[in-house]
């Protein structure tokens, strides 16, 4: 089902591997990763802002795959303790890092992600950080599970345009993969 992922983390097939998970994602399950990934971060020793800016991504990320991803074993209208599949992997190649994540979305949800991400895709990093503080001063939108800001974040500190794809599974399932680099 995650063949896209798989693809994606091809893409750093020649990079040191930091950090890899594939299952049930939850908000106790992202802290508990967290420490892990901040530990694997660490070791890599890249600089503070770079740390910094590869923990924002791998938050929203998982953040993103907790409140989205089609695959739960919570019920769909349960909007505390969800837990939700999804994985997301992290490596670096020399001074650069890259991280990807992946989780089925429903085909209408994936309909909205292409536009908004190409959207994003389309601006330019002024225009990102604009539309975020533009955003932080909004209401939160609607179908919104967060401030709406993760996409925008990812962008803002990634070094390239953000990536992404899917992967039709069937009629009603998609598997949504983002990637960045920092």
């Amino acid at each position: 089902m995650y063949t896209q992922h798989f693809a994606l983390c091809d893409r750093a097939k020649n990079a040191s591997l930091i950090f890899y998970y594939a299952g049930y994602f939850s908000q106790n399950i992202i802290n508990a990763i967290g420490d892990a990934v901040r530990l694997r971060i660490e070791k890599s020793d890249p600089r503070g802002p770079v740390r910094r800016k590869l923990f924002s991504t791998f938050i929203e990320m998982a953040q993103n795959i907790v409140h989205y991803s089609a695959e739960a074993l919570t019920p769909e209208q349960q909007q505390d303790r969800e837990m939700r599949a999804g994985s997301v992997c992290i490596s670096q190649h020399g001074e650069e890092y890259f991280i990807m994540c992946s989780n089925p979305v429903t085909l209408e949800q994936s309909e909205a992600l292409r536009h908004q991400l190409e959207t994003i895709r389309a601006m330019s990093l002024d225009e990102i950080k604009q539309e975020y503080r533009r955003q932080l001063r909004d209401d939160v939108p609607e179908q919104s599970k967060g401030a709406g800001l993760g996409f925008l974040t990812i962008a803002k500190d990634s070094r390239t345009p953000i990536d992404f794809i899917f992967e039709k599974v069937d009629d009603n399932t998609v598997v949504f993969s983002l990637s960045a680099t920092i």
